[in-house]
């Protein structure tokens, strides 16, 4: 094993790259020189020959492999960007090669099921938290590393790409991760804040995604501000109980990623989630919408596993359970509308 203090410069390592992946290599970029992972060789000739990724422009100091023991040698801090069906798989590729000095930093609003081996949610159909993994507790559970971060917030990567200001969250139960993370990322467009309740960040970032779906499905019904601010709000509420119920605090939901993530993912026709919701309404089917789709929307496969985790929680969470019914047991969008319209909330606010 090579010391960590050898001469060689470090490269910033990032794994993945998506739109969102490739937003953040090139936020890293503008300070240090970065190493990305591709798995399939033409992407990574794309990166090296003309600077670009599946025709996402990448900056010059950009480099690329698709040899994960490469990355990890040449970099510290590694930052994981890929969707949270394929996250377990890579991260136990990167396993054997991770070491307790890499600082871990992920980018990835999904959960993992921690089930026995051939149990699938089908087959289950109750899941307790114990079965739930954040992306955080993936990493802790399939490697040596220690130092995990998450960075969650409302950053749409279109956006990021083109400048624009925006704001993200590290969250981390180490100081020194949410420091590295901020020295790394932050510029005069790209405000870092720091949180270290890893765990109800990561939850707000993946609860926000099915109340967004519910948005994008109002929006394609043609409804107005009124039912969207009903929505948002109720939403809200709803992220906080089953966030509470699945290890978050209050506090993370009514931030940045929370609440910042909600109210812009439920408004963006740039949103995976939203589009899902929207074509839903516009009498697709969720088949045929997936099928076109590019990159996931992690909302489809976070309802199901809410549903599954509401099974066992005594808890109720109207909007992701009438959500499921559209999604998978073909309830008609409007009967969902009218359900939740005559649902007996009698109390605004009731997590205060």
């Amino acid at each position: 094993m090579d010391s960590k203090n050898s001469t060689e410069a470090k490269y910033i390592g990032v794994v993945g790259v998506g739109s969102f992946g490739a937003a953040i290599a090139n936020i890293l970029a503008a300070k240090n020189p970065v190493m990305v992972y591709a798995r399939k060789q033409e992407v990574v000739d794309e990166i090296n020959s003309s600077h670009s990724a599946q025709g996402k422009a990448l900056a010059k100091n950009i480099i690329a492999s698709n040899d994960p023991a490469q990355l990890c040698k040449s970099c510290d801090v590694l930052f994981f960007m890929i969707p949270s069906s394929g996250f377990q798989e890579v991260v136990k590729t990167f396993s054997p090669y991770l070491f307790p000095y890499h600082l871990i930093i992920h980018g990835t609003k999904g959960l993992c099921l921690n089930l026995k081996s051939g149990e699938t949610l089908e087959t289950v159909k109750k899941i307790k938290r114990s079965q739930i993994l954040t992306m955080s507790e993936v990493i802790l559970q399939e490697t040596v590393a220690v130092r995990v971060g998450c960075l969650a917030g409302p950053n749409l990567s279109k956006e990021l790409a083109q400048g624009q200001p925006a704001a993200t969250v590290i969250a981390s139960k180490y100081n020194e991760v949410i420091l590295e993370g901020q020295s790394l990322l932050r510029s005069e467009k790209f405000q870092v804040y720091g949180n270290s309740d890893i765990i109800g960040v990561e939850i707000s970032g993946v609860l926000k995604n099915i109340i967004a779906i519910a948005s994008g499905a109002l929006a394609g019904l043609g409804l107005g501000e009124n039912a969207k601010g009903l929505l948002v709000s109720r939403g809200m509420v709803e992220m906080i109980h089953l966030g509470n119920a699945l290890g978050g605090s209050i506090k993370s939901v009514m931030g940045l990623a929370g609440i910042g993530d909600l109210v812009t993912t439920c408004n963006s026709i740039h949103s995976r989630n939203f589009t899902v919701g929207y074509r839903l309404a516009k009498g697709e089917t969720l088949d045929s919408i997936l099928a076109d789709m590019e990159e996931v929307a992690e909302g489809i496969n976070t309802v199901r596993i809410i549903k599954a985790f509401l099974e066992t929680a005594d808890l109720r969470a109207p909007i992701t359970e009438n959500l499921y019914r559209v999604l998978f047991d073909d309830l008609e969008i409007e009967d969902a509308l009218q359900f939740l319209m005559k649902y007996p909330f009698n109390v605004d606010v009731d997590f205060v």
